[in-house]
């Protein structure tokens, strides 16, 4: 068996890839501030086991709780055990001087603050387990090209690559380690393009780009994208790949 925790499952790339690892093989431990109910309709159809916790990330002191509750889901003798920190928001989105204190903060508490907590946890609890252990980390172009009024997104997704890069290091010199990647999923039809889309130009001078690749059907679909990013996590060779990735080169 192979057991999956994956944050923000409730909608886009969280949902369609928690809908692509559904198999009886296969336990997933789906964490989102409201539970999808079609998901787990769809868990039954395939006779696969989902666990749905409700929570909110930017509690980030319950976080390692969900770690301790994944771990005691864990069914005998699995055979690998995934981390996919998904959950995220683009918000706040304009001038740095335009942004306020709490947009900011939600903002590097979800994209990087939770998933750094909840890294760390796992790799303290499912460190006894002699069995393949990763974490994917769902990253952005944005943390390695500057955007003008994405200010808070580009730092915190910039901070969660280089976070990836210090673990996959320290991992690497591990027995029975943890195989860590941050992987850029490319511009996906998404909530997340439709928010970027219905913000002023004053906020996002871009906007009109994105608008552009919408009405030319140049977003990929979250479950196009699903399907690559299941290629990648059961892949025989992701213990080989490069800590940070970008999904459209692969």
């Amino acid at each position: 068996m192979n057991v999956y925790l994956i944050t923000g499952a409730s909608k886009g790339i969280g949902l369609a890839l928690s809908k692509e690892l559904m198999s009886e093989n296969n336990v997933l431990i789906c964490v989102a501030r409201t539970t999808n109910e079609e998901l787990l309709q769809l868990g039954k159809e395939k006779e696969c086991h989902i666990v749905f916790l409700e929570y909110d990330l930017v509690n980030i002191e319950g976080l390692e709780e969900l770690i301790k509750t994944m771990v005691a889901h864990l069914p005998a003798n699995p055979h690998s055990i995934t981390l996919i920190n998904n959950a995220g928001v683009v918000d706040p989105i304009g001038r740095t001087e335009n942004n306020k204190a709490e947009g900011i903060n939600k903002s590097i508490t979800l994209n990087l603050t939770a998933p750094m907590v909840l890294s760390s946890a796992f790799i303290k609890h499912v460190k006894d387990y002699p069995i393949q252990k990763k974490i994917i980390n769902i990253s952005s172009g944005a943390g390695r090209n500057p955007y003008t009024g994405w200010s808070s997104y580009c730092a915190s997704k910039a901070g969660l690559d280089h976070y990836t890069r210090v673990v996959s290091q320290e991992q690497d010199g591990e027995i029975n380690g943890v195989k860590i990647i941050s992987i850029a999923p490319g511009i996906i039809d998404t909530g997340m393009q439709e928010k970027i889309r219905s913000v002023d130009e004053k906020d996002f001078e871009l906007v009109g780009r994105f608008i552009d690749y919408k009405e030319q059907g140049q977003l990929s679909s979250p479950e196009f994208t699903a399907q690559k990013l299941k290629r990648i996590i059961e892949s025989k060779t992701f213990n080989k790949l490069d800590p940070i990735l970008d999904l459209r080169e692969l």
